[in-house]
Parts: C-alpha cells; sequence; structure tokens
C-alpha cells in the first residue's frame, strides 16, 4: 500500500499521460499528424478495412470526431474507403501506400521515445512487470464499464 501523504496513483497516471501526449505531440509534428491521426493509422495498420464506428472505439473518440479525421487522412491520401461488400452503406478504410510508410515512420520515432521510458526503469524485468501491471489495469477498468 501507500503512504497516506503520497499522490494518488490516479493523479501520477494523470500527469504521466499528459506528458506522454506532449511528448508524442511533438514527435508527430514533423510528420503533420494529430495523435488521433496517428492513432487511426496505427489501427488501419493492424486491422484495414474498419468502419468509421469501429475505428472510434479503438482510437478512443466519438464516431462525429472519426468523421474529421477520416477525412483530413483521405485529404492527404493517406487511407482510402470503399463500401463494405457485405453491407454497401458502411464504408471500410484502408492505408493507402502513402499512409503505410507515414505511419511507420511515426512508429518508429514513437518507439524510440517509448525505448528511453523503459530504459528510465532500468531493469528489463522491472520494466515487463511495470507493462504487465498496466495492462491489468486497463483490463479490469474495461471490465468494470
Amino acid at each position: 500500500m501507500t503512504e497516506p501523504d503520497a499522490p494518488l496513483l490516479s493523479y501520477i497516471i494523470g500527469r504521466l499521460d499528459r506528458a506522454i501526449r506532449n511528448r508524442l505531440l511533438e514527435i508527430l509534428a514533423p510528420l503533420e499528424l494529430s495523435i488521433p491521426q496517428f492513432t487511426t493509422l496505427s489501427v488501419l495498420k493492424r486491422r484495414p478495412g474498419l468502419s468509421n464506428a469501429q475505428l472510434a472505439r479503438r482510437a478512443l473518440i466519438l464516431p462525429q470526431s472519426m468523421i474529421q479525421v477520416i477525412a483530413a487522412l483521405e485529404r492527404r491520401q493517406l487511407v482510402e474507403r470503399a463500401p463494405d461488400p457485405a453491407h454497401n452503406r458502411i464504408l471500410q478504410t484502408r492505408l493507402t501506400t502513402a499512409g503505410l510508410v507515414l505511419v511507420q515512420r511515426a512508429e518508429a520515432a514513437t518507439r524510440d521515445f517509448e525505448s528511453g521510458l523503459i530504459e528510465a526503469v532500468g531493469d528489463d524485468a522491472d520494466a515487463k512487470l511495470a507493462i504487465d501491471v498496466m495492462q491489468v489495469w486497463l483490463h479490469s477498468l474495461r471490465s468494470d464499464g
């Protein structure tokens, strides 16, 4: 357990979230990507053909916001959309070659940053434990809601 006067875990996690988001903004700025755009490209790299609603859930944004994200990515020719063969009203989104190249660059820069965070922990076993604990928390919070 923590000391009674220690900062709340939720406060520390909130500060960490803000610090990581700020660093990601710096990393993504030269690539002219927002965090939701990067997240969307990254999801599509792993799960091509998702609908707007599916992408919004995975990117943790509202479907209305995803419409704007997709429109911006389409303007840059980073994604393309086509009707789902089974449901013509649903549009499936996929990366273009340019989108794949850009997300690979963004992910490489992000992994470099994340490697620095892991190295700051010191020991690989401690870093793995920290990652495992965060995954358990995420799973626990998802099953609560």
